[in-house]
């Protein structure tokens, strides 16, 4: 989910990104499903 302009929930898309690398002393988790939060969408409908 990203967001790059300002507005509504109408403006959180979803996007492809390129698989990120880990750095010296991280580690990589592999996430097979997440969720936004309704807080998410309320703060984005709050600040309109």
């Amino acid at each position: 989910m990203q967001i790059t302009r300002f507005g509504g929930p109408e403006v959180m898309d979803v996007v492809d990104l390129p698989d990120p690398t880990s750095g010296d002393g991280e580690q990589l988790f592999d996430i097979s499903s997440c969720g936004v939060n309704f807080a998410d969408t309320h703060h984005r409908v709050a600040s309109n």
